[in-house]
């Protein structure tokens, strides 16, 4: 099982991203995901940049794969998209059919989780267009999954997004700018000041959802680290981890450790409790509403 990073849903500082990355690159993980995939507006990082970031990672031995925006609202975005799709060097993340339609018949890709694939004839299709990695919708249940893995395409790889704020839906409207009373075209880049995106409470003061951008994620954090040794047995390929500000190092060795288990299940999800940025859940996995937290079956003695 390899582990992967997905790409980074937040914005950041030019400086931080570069850094950020050139520590990812002495880390465990196997695949990298590059690119902007929220909102064009996000300038820091242009594409000839991320592709400095891509050669990097490359040189330290990472799988890289760009992925492409979720939403398109422009023709300059579309042409982005089209100059992504259209490069030689790395793989594609597809994230919405768009990118698909110019994938298909020229090069193989990797079918993101924004394309909602929830049966088996939808990846059979998708796998038939050229996809050959696909990436579990983040609402679908455990018992799902292996359903659908049982007549999986031949040489089609699965990947779960495993760890993160998970994104839940994207918009037209910049749900962050408007929280200034500014407009989308003039948000002053207000994504900056929130690393991790912009909790939002309810009136009762409990943590609902979090703000970043055009994007509403969860106010929880994904944490799936206590399944890896179910997902093997499965035969899951790829587990996804999102990028977070602080302590992501240390998220990659828990899973590290995990999937090579010399963690227990119980204490990789102990370990990971300090490194996390708000409280876990993985209701989702189980067939449950989201934000519940199911523990661990206890251990069985030989």
């Amino acid at each position: 099982m390899k582990l992967s990073l997905g790409p980074l849903l937040y914005y950041w500082q030019r400086e931080v991203v570069f850094d950020f990355y050139e520590a990812m690159s002495h880390t465990p993980v196997d695949i990298v995901y590059l690119g902007e995939a929220v909102c064009s507006r996000r300038h820091e990082l242009r594409l000839s940049d991320w592709l400095d970031v891509a050669q990097m990672l490359n040189e330290a031995g990472k799988e890289v794969v760009l992925s492409t925006q979720v939403l398109l609202e422009s023709g300059a975005e579309v042409g982005t998209m089209h100059k992504i799709t259209g490069n030689s060097d790395y793989s594609v993340e597809a994230n919405d059919m768009g990118a698909v339609q110019c994938l298909h018949g020229k090069v193989p890709f990797v079918a993101g989780p924004h394309l909602n694939i929830y049966n088996l004839p939808t990846l059979q299709w998708m796998a038939g267009l050229g996809a050959t990695r696909w990436v579990m919708p983040l609402e679908m249940k455990r018992s799902d999954l292996a359903v659908m893995l049982q007549d999986m395409p031949a040489g089609l790889q699965t990947e779960v997004f495993a760890y993160g704020r998970m994104p839940l839906a994207f918009s037209a409207r910049c749900f962050t700018a408007r929280h200034r009373n500014l407009p989308k075209d003039d948000c002053r880049f207000s994504c900056l000041e929130h690393p991790d995106g912009l909790m939002l409470k309810t009136r009762e003061h409990e943590e609902f959802l979090v703000l970043n951008g055009t994007q509403t994620q969860s106010a929880r954090v994904y944490n799936l680290v206590d399944a890896l040794e179910d997902m093997q047995s499965l035969g899951v390929d790829v587990v996804r981890m999102s990028p977070q500000s602080r302590d992501m190092t240390e998220v990659v060795a828990v899973f590290d450790a995990a999937r090579r288990r010399t963690l227990t299940p119980q204490d990789a999800l102990t370990r990971m409790t300090p490194f996390m940025p708000d409280r876990g859940c993985n209701g989702y996995w189980h067939g449950q509403p989201g934000l519940d937290q199911v523990p661990p079956e206890p251990a069985v003695a030989a």
